[in-house]
């Protein structure tokens, strides 16, 4: 049976002994984009329990920019980026995802038109995107002028996260 296969006995498992999040005293109007990675889920479970949390592939400031327009309107002023070491983004270029893609779907001109108007905003240089992506953040006009964007490396290794500047 695959995890996905039956998840009302995953809840019933969750549920017995489950305890509501007291969010009103803890929750310090933070959002955190960092990756879809499962690597990361004990930090963010254990170090970010009450932050919005907003993850796609790379963790990546373009992809969560919907989610961090939408979360602003309901109290987040402090958006924190955070990208990881050995992420999946890093191991290849968006080209190389591109002719992949297609290859593993040859003559299908959909799939070829369509895979060229993904950016996948792969990574070069860790502390590069992330700068990159603060940069991004801050310039953008639907993000708030009075939000604080900070950029961090989460080391997957050491389980340490870094601020980069």
């Amino acid at each position: 049976m695959s995890e996905a296969a039956d998840y009302s006995v995953l809840s019933a498992e969750f549920t017995s002994s489950y305890e509501p999040p007291d969010i009103e005293s803890n929750y310090k109007g933070t959002m955190v984009v960092i990756c879809i990675d499962p690597r990361v889920n004990s930090f963010v479970s254990s170090v970010l329990p009450y932050a919005v949390i907003a993850r796609n592939a790379g963790g990546r400031a373009k992809a969560a920019l919907r989610d961090i327009v939408v979360s602003q309107e309901i109290a987040v002023r402090d958006v924190a980026v955070v990208h990881h070491t050995d992420c999946g983004m890093c191991h290849f270029s968006s080209d190389s995802l591109r002719q992949k893609i297609k290859q593993d779907n040859p003559g299908d001109e959909v799939v070829a038109k369509s895979v060229e108007e993904i950016d996948f905003d792969h990574i070069e240089d860790l502390e590069g995107s992330v700068r990159s992506d603060v940069e991004y953040l801050k310039a953008h006009p639907l993000v708030k002028k009075d939000t604080k964007v900070t950029g961090w490396v989460y080391d997957i290794k050491a389980g340490k996260i870094t601020r980069v500047d």
